[in-house]
């Protein structure tokens, strides 16, 4: 079955992509979500009108996904959390308060488009990608702290 997605499904594809799922899956989950159309001709052909008014819009967007990825630059953010004797972290370090720190630091990045490339556990240093733009992605690095 192919569709049209209306908005960015992870592990799938990103928004005015065309892609080919299960029928189960399309009919079940992406159309009741709102998150696909049907890829019919009319569908096809709205679509790239859009994707043609939109491809100034297109490269400003993507222009201040690659601003934000200059800001956070190799900076090294800092996660405070409860460590055990043993380094162990006592509950989880999210993608929130990942967020929140970048925040603090002056960069807006939505904690949906953070991802960590190893889970931490103990206090130490580690990276997170962050999915700005479908053609910008970048790595943060952070190190989780003592509190």
């Amino acid at each position: 079955m192919e569709v049209l997605l209306k908005d960015d499904v992870k592990g799938l594809g990103y928004k005015n992509d065309l892609v080919t799922v299960k029928p189960g899956y399309g009919r079940n989950y992406l159309l009741p979500q709102g998150l696909a159309v049907v890829a019919d001709k009319s569908a096809k052909k709205v679509v790239a009108e859009n994707v043609r008014q939109a491809a100034h819009k297109a490269e400003k967007v993507k222009a201040d996904a690659q601003s934000i990825a200059d800001q956070i630059g190799s900076q090294v953010v800092e996660l405070p959390a409860k460590v055990g004797e043993s380094g162990k972290i006592f509950g989880r370090v999210t993608t929130l308060q990942l967020a929140e720190a970048l925040k603090n630091k002056g960069i807006d990045v939505d904690r949906k488009r953070l991802s960590f490339d190893q889970e931490p556990t103990t206090a130490g240093d580690y990276t997170a990608t962050v999915n700005l733009h479908k053609e910008v992605k970048h790595t943060v690095n952070f190190r989780v702290v003592a509190a």
